[in-house]
C-alpha cells in the first residue's frame, strides 16, 4: 500500500511562488510515475505534470511550462512541484498521484493553492 501526503499549499499574490511536496510511503511497482493534478472550483481535474521516478524525465501541460518544475528526492521518497510566476488561474486544489505509465493507483488528499490578483 502506498500513501501520499501533500503539503506546501497556501495563499500567494500573482507572480509569487510556492513549492508543494508529496511524501510517499512505499513505492508502487515499476514503471513508477508520479503525477500532479489540480482541480479548480467548478472545473474538472486536470493534469499538471509528471516525473518518472527512475530517470527523472518530466513533462508538463502547456499552460505551466516554464513556470512549474517537478523534481524528486530519492532519499526522502518525496516529489516536489515548484511553482513560480503564479497566476490567478493557477488557483486550485493540487493532488499528487502515483502509479504506472497508464494508471494513477494512489492519490494524496490534496492541498489548496490560492493566487490572489
Amino acid at each position: 500500500q502506498v500513501q501520499l501526503v501533500e503539503s506546501g499549499g497556501g495563499m500567494v499574490q500573482t507572480g509569487g511562488s510556492l513549492r508543494l511536496s508529496c511524501a510517499a510511503s512505499g513505492r508502487p511497482s515499476n514503471p513508477y510515475v508520479m503525477r500532479w493534478f489540480r482541480q479548480a472550483p467548478g472545473k474538472e481535474r486536470e493534469f499538471v505534470g509528471r516525473i518518472y521516478w527512475s530517470c527523472g524525465s518530466t513533462s508538463y501541460r502547456d499552460s505551466v511550462k516554464g513556470r512549474f518544475t517537478i523534481s524528486r528526492d530519492n532519499a526522502k521518497n518525496t516529489v516536489y512541484l515548484q511553482m513560480n510566476s503564479l497566476k490567478p488561474e493557477d488557483t486550485a486544489v493540487y493532488y499528487c498521484a502515483a502509479g504506472t505509465t497508464g494508471t494513477n493507483d494512489y492519490w494524496g488528499q490534496g492541498t489548496q493553492v490560492i493566487v490572489s490578483s
